[in-house]
């Protein structure tokens, strides 16, 4: 739900060195914030040029007020507290009440000024990942602007001059400041018809953390083994599924700011990669896909077409980034006999299981577990288990969805005939001949 926060007045703003001269006198915009970690309606626009707004996945839209013809955000950097999944949350550092901050959307040409008040408990900065402006509003920190010292507010004033999805994260303590979740999108409308217009339109941040089984903090100087794999700090099966109505035009943007690569996969569609950071791909570069790498500091936009009803997959396709944690350290017992380690382990644990000697599918399994974690594997569908974590949710396509209805349908209900089904018993196996006639040709003579 958003709410208001107490309006900064000018006198705060007379103290910050680096606001323009333009706006000395003026009062920064509210600074709207939100307490909920579900995918809210697409902010439609109330000003300016009209254009489709996206639906950020487990996220918003920040709103602007428009001033003179500028438009003006307001971005409030503080600690926050997120959810990444019924049962478990975690204390990281975002803007405006969530981790990832809303996501800023703008029409390709606009003039946006963008107030930043940091109430973190060091300085910090916001860089503009892939937009295209003046050298002085970058946002690194010592080398082109002052950093923002706790209880300042600074302002940053461009022009969007090319439509694209791009990012904004720190460039002031960076390792610390990002591996605690302060990241967002932005997306810039364009004012032509290239590309072009799609029905539906989703985006979303990737980011990684190491956060141990009931603790709250990420370790911040992790590089590469990390245990919770996320879609806009959420993990299956807390990720949102994207509802889309059969037939419809969709654009997913993805944009990574994790450690390492992401390969990511649609079941049941394929699709063309239209656009990096860097702007749009011509057509002519455009290939059919169903996986396609998201490399790390880069943003990926996939447009394809709904036309196959179900309940669909969608996720990274490296397996350990669908999964949460606890057992990452496991080690494979599959073929081993547990008989005698059972034993032993119940001399030191009496409560304690052997598994794996079998394999790992523990979906309809429960055990005790340390507070605020989350298993390995969880999630139940219509069928059973369906044992993903992190990176991982469905995409739903659904005849008769209204324009803008983002709600889970619910369960795909499934045509009479149309699900893989057991048979009684297997078919008998066609008798090989010997091997010696298998040795001998058949003559072709008549």
């Amino acid at each position: 739900m958003l709410s208001r926060r107490t309006l900064l007045g000018s006198a705060a703003l007379a103290g910050a060195s680096a606001v323009s001269g333009r706006v000395q006198a003026a009062a920064i915009p509210e600074a709207p914030t939100m307490d909920k970690a579900v995918m809210q309606p697409p902010l439609n626009p109330s000003a300016g040029p009209d254009y489709q707004p996206v639906v950020t996945l487990n996220g918003w839209s920040l709103p602007f007020r428009m001033n003179g013809d500028w438009k003006e955000f307001h971005l409030v950097a503080e600690p926050v507290t997120r959810e990444f999944a019924p049962g478990m949350t975690t204390h990281l550092w975002g803007y405006n009440g969530q981790s990832p901050g809303p996501t800023i959307e703008a029409v390709e040409g606009d003039r946006v000024r963008i107030f930043v008040t940091n109430k973190l408990p060091e300085y910090t900065t916001v860089h503009w990942h892939g937009v295209i402006l003046p050298c002085g509003m970058d946002g690194v920190g010592g080398l082109t602007q002052p950093h923002i010292k706790p209880g300042k507010t600074f302002v940053y004033e461009f022009e969007m001059k090319h439509a694209g999805t791009f990012m904004y994260h720190p460039h002031a303590d960076e390792m610390v400041q990002m591996a605690m979740g302060m990241m967002g999108m932005i997306v810039v409308h364009p004012r032509g018809s290239a590309p072009p217009p799609v029905d539906r339109d989703f985006v979303f941040v990737m980011s990684t953390y190491r956060i141990e089984p009931g603790s709250y903090l990420p370790k911040v100087n992790e590089m590469t083994d990390f245990n919770m794999w996320t879609w806009n700090a959420r993990v299956f099966p807390g990720i949102d599924p994207l509802p889309v109505r059969l037939g419809d035009k969709v654009r997913i943007r993805i944009g990574n700011l994790t450690m390492t690569n992401h390969p990511i996969h649609l079941h049941g569609h394929k699709f063309k990669v239209i656009g990096t950071d860097g702007g749009w791909l011509p057509e002519t570069a455009q290939f059919p896909e169903t996986t396609t790498d998201v490399p790390v500091g880069a943003v990926r936009v996939l447009d394809f077409t709904a036309d196959n009803p179900g309940d669909w997959a969608f996720h990274c396709h490296k397996s350990h980034h669908t999964m949460n944690a606890m057992g990452h350290d496991m080690r494979n017992l599959i073929g081993v006999s547990r008989k005698e380690l059972a034993a032993a382990v119940g001399k030191l644990a009496p409560e304690g299981m052997v598994m794996g000697h079998t394999g790992m599918a523990m979906g309809t399994m429960e055990m005790p577990a340390p507070d605020n974690t989350l298993p390995m594997m969880t999630g139940t569908g219509q069928f059973g288990p369906i044992e993903m974590g992190g990176m991982f949710t469905t995409l739903k396509v659904r005849e008769g969805l209204a324009r803008d209805d983002y709600r889970d349908p619910g369960p795909y209900q499934f045509p009479q005939g149309s699900v893989a089904y057991e048979v009684a018993s297997a078919p008998e196996p066609v008798p090989r001949a010997s091997s010696a006639a298998a040795a001998t040709p058949k003559s072709t003579r008549p």
